[in-house]
């Protein structure tokens, strides 16, 4: 299925206009340096591509005919590759002997021209492929390595290909090698017919398949969707790709799609946490474009609500735009992780953009939570994501928790049960109780009641005095105390929140007592007889009721204990800011 519909999306990219996708039998490739011959094969100099980029230079990239398969081995690609294919001289490297190095290249740089002559059996018929045989065979490649820029070529290993003097493209990219790779002569022997597991359709079956780039944490060489490189992977005597015969036409289709996807300059890319996630519509659509933004940072000096993305989202009425609520157009999200050589599909999500524009809203208003002015309306995933992980640091996200969150959202279903344990043992470790982490846990409380249709009233955006959740109810009670202390001894180093919040939260008949006899002292030194009146007042209000404090909270009852916290501290510093402004 996901291949099916990568495919077509490379079927539907093709047809655009400037569309720059690769047709079958090439790729798209950052080629930094391009050696300039004549006709004659003689050497014209060296073209530096690379343009500056941030603090580093990157490559431009060209179509080039597909790279070869290769791990140990030796096989060359066509018409461009790395100095020691290309010229006979490997990359430096002080760990391994020079001598093995040397002959190794030597033997690789055979292989490269035994490509070209092979593909080209009558290289007259193109002259900047018989340009390239003449400067190959000619072997004398001294005025490229005295050359300023062979010394970067070498010392980096990066690739080279050719192009005639005057021409605006590579040599590699000339209508005769298009038609030689068209007609199989530059893919070698076509094998028998097999119908194509993706498209139906008979067709030669891909024995290897195309490296799949940009994944993060892959490694860099590429890694695969569809792999059998070991005997123990196959059956019925047949070995690597026939074991699932998927035809090289759909397997060029669908890697050079996913690639194009992951491409770093891709807005239809994203990451979360360790799974990197692509997206795409059957036809162009905004919100292939909009799609990041509902879920990244909100630019310095701005607000996500100023994004096109929020505003298609929520104000459509507004501007007079069709709600994206009643658009049916396919919409498709997938989410690969690394797995050694190979890529595992972390999720995948198929359905409209209604369907997608729906389960986000919710996901917004489920994480609806009262903030601070400065504070962004709508938390990005990544936020969300840090605030459960250890010093707030990336690396320590749980495994798997991204992608399930991912999905979660997509497919509106509960969110993973590890997100509400992760919040509350974030916040009982560090004793922070932050706007991303009260936003989780009461996303996660919202939509599980609602999910399961449990008949109680479950935590709102704010402070709800009718909340008679025991839970909820120590939590303010216990930001109250903490409030009490503060006023009594301003400018504290360690509050009660340092000291008691987890075994209060947690065993609330451990801590509660000790603490409301601390109330009473803490009352007795504040100045203004008025305000420890008001604050005995309010204690007294949210203990109504309360008949013993109980030996242990459930994890939810944790989760909402954090929420009350959160919410009456709220609730008493905006009190106090209304009452300055008065």
């Amino acid at each position: 299925m996901i291949l099916q519909v990568l495919a077509r999306y490379y079927q539907r990219i093709s047809l655009e206009a400037d569309s720059g996708m690769a047709p079958e039998g090439f790729e798209t490739k950052g080629i930094p340096f391009v050696i300039v011959l004549d006709r004659k094969g003689t050497f014209g100099g060296i073209e530096d591509t690379r343009v500056v980029e941030g603090k580093k230079k990157v490559a431009r990239t060209f179509i080039v005919p597909k790279a070869a398969k290769r791990s140990s081995g030796i096989e060359a690609n066509l018409l461009w590759d790395n100095p020691a294919y290309a010229f006979g001289r490997p990359k430096p490297d002080p760990t391994k002997d020079p001598k093995k190095l040397r002959e190794r290249a030597k033997e690789q740089h055979e292989s490269f021209i035994s490509r070209i002559k092979k593909t080209f059996l009558d290289s007259a018929e193109d002259k900047g492929v018989a340009a390239v045989i003449r400067f190959l065979d000619g072997g004398d490649f001294s005025k490229v390595f005295a050359h300023p820029l062979w010394k970067e070529i070498e010392e980096s290993g990066v690739n080279v290909t050719f192009k005639l003097h005057g021409d605006t493209e590579l040599i590699c990219q000339r209508d005769a090698v298009r038609t030689s790779i068209a007609s199989g002569d530059a893919r070698g022997e076509v094998g028998a017919l097999q119908q194509c597991l993706v498209t139906g359709a008979l067709d030669s079956p891909a024995r290897l398949h195309a490296a799949i780039k940009g994944v993060w944490g892959a490694q860099t060489s590429g890694a695969n969707i569809v792999s059998f490189n070991l005997r123990a992977f196959s059956s019925f005597g047949k070995e690597q790709g026939h074991n699932a015969p998927v035809g090289e036409k759909a397997e060029h289709a669908y890697t050079t799609a996913l690639n194009r996807l992951l491409a770093r300059d891709s807005r239809q890319r994203m990451q979360v946490g360790d799974a990197s996630v692509v997206f795409w519509a059957e036809k162009s659509h905004p919100l292939e474009s909009w799609f990041s933004d509902f879920f990244g940072e909100a630019p310095k000096g701005g607000s996500p609500q100023d994004t096109e993305a929020v505003r298609a989202l929520y104000r459509a009425p507004e501007t007079g735009a069709p709600p994206l609520e009643n658009d049916y157009t396919k919409f498709y999200v997938l989410g690969l992780s690394p797995n050694a050589s190979r890529l595992s599909v972390r999720f995948w999500y198929d359905g409209t953009v209604a369907g997608v524009v729906k389960n986000i809203k919710q996901h917004f208003n489920d994480c609806d939570v009262v903030h601070r002015e400065h504070e962004p309306e709508h938390i990005s995933l990544f936020r969300l994501l840090v605030s459960t992980a250890l010093e707030s640091s990336s690396d320590n996200i749980m495994p798997n928790l991204s992608g399930n969150l991912m999905n979660s959202i997509l497919a509106g279903t509960p969110y993973p049960a590890t997100l509400l344990s992760a919040a509350v043992r974030r916040i009982r470790a560090e004793r922070e109780i932050t706007y991303p982490r009260v936003s989780l846990i009461k996303a996660c409380l919202v939509r599980d009641a609602r999910y399961y249709k449990r008949n109680r009233k479950e935590i709102g955006m704010a402070l709800d005095l009718a909340n008679t959740n025991i839970g909820y109810r120590l939590g303010r009670l216990f930001s109250v105390l903490e409030k009490i202390q503060e006023e009594a001894s301003p400018g504290i180093n360690a509050t009660i929140r340092d000291r008691f919040f987890g075994a209060a939260s947690s065993s609330p008949v451990t801590a509660f007592p000790h603490l409301m006899k601390l109330k009473n002292y803490h009352l007795a030194k504040l100045e203004n007889r008025g305000r420890a009146v008001n604050l005995e007042r309010l204690v007294s209000e949210i203990v109504d009721g309360i008949v013993d404090f109980p030996p242990h909270l459930s994890l939810q009852d944790q989760g909402r204990f954090s929420v009350g916290y959160y919410h009456q501290r709220q609730a008493l510093f905006t009190k106090k800011t209304i009452a300055k402004e008065e």
